[in-house]
């Protein structure tokens, strides 16, 4: 194994630049400064570990799958929809590859099988972490809605419609029933409803 870590010490920087790429979809909806890569991802995780946990796939493997599902876009940029009909997006493979290049194997080959299993769309745990990121770009969606951005209703109509599971799917209709500061109002003991 190798001991040299400047491949890892340079991918580290390379993930830091996810925090200043912005999630280029929502300007369409007129967002201002929406959300960035790294923000969507951290939620993302959050999300997969408890779609997981419900659906009794292995929480800890769907948060890792999530965390790195997006690692790509350091190298892409967030491509939107309408953007990849016209200059699609790097396959994630190769890119993760190109990334990966010169880390010690065992980590490179870790990160390449990891990006491998979320874009084969098979395991369990995949399904829960491609839920999760739909689910959170819905959730974000009425974030935004709620801020006054009612463009975002195409985002959440879209990811609602492309969720798999049956807790991403209650959990969808939990969220779409309650108001983005509904926690707000039970932490601090008032009525919600």
């Amino acid at each position: 194994m190798s001991n040299d870590l400047s491949a890892v010490g340079r991918f580290l920087f390379e993930a830091g630049t996810l925090k200043q790429t912005r999630r280029t979809g929502w300007w369409m909806a007129g967002v201002r400064d929406p959300e960035s890569v790294a923000e969507h991802s951290w939620r993302t995780a959050l999300i997969a570990t408890i779609i997981a946990k419900l659906e009794g796939a292995d929480p800890a493997r769907a948060a890792y799958l999530a965390v790195w599902h997006d690692t790509q876009e350091t190298r892409t940029g967030d491509v939107n929809h309408l953007g990849k009909k016209y200059a699609p997006a790097g396959d994630p493979q190769e890119v993760t590859a190109d990334q990966t290049a010169g880390m010690p194997e065992v980590l490179a080959s870790a990160v390449r099988e990891l990006v491998a299993e979320y874009e084969a769309k098979e395991s369990p745990e995949a399904v829960c972490a491609r839920d999760a990121d739909k689910l959170e770009c819905m959730l974000q969606g009425l974030e935004y809605k709620a801020q006054g951005y009612e463009n975002a209703q195409r985002w959440i109509d879209n990811s609602r419609g492309r969720l798999v599971t049956d807790t991403a799917n209650r959990l969808a209709d939990e969220l779409l029933a309650q108001g983005s500061l509904d926690w707000l109002r039970t932490a601090l003991g008032e009525n919600t409803k």
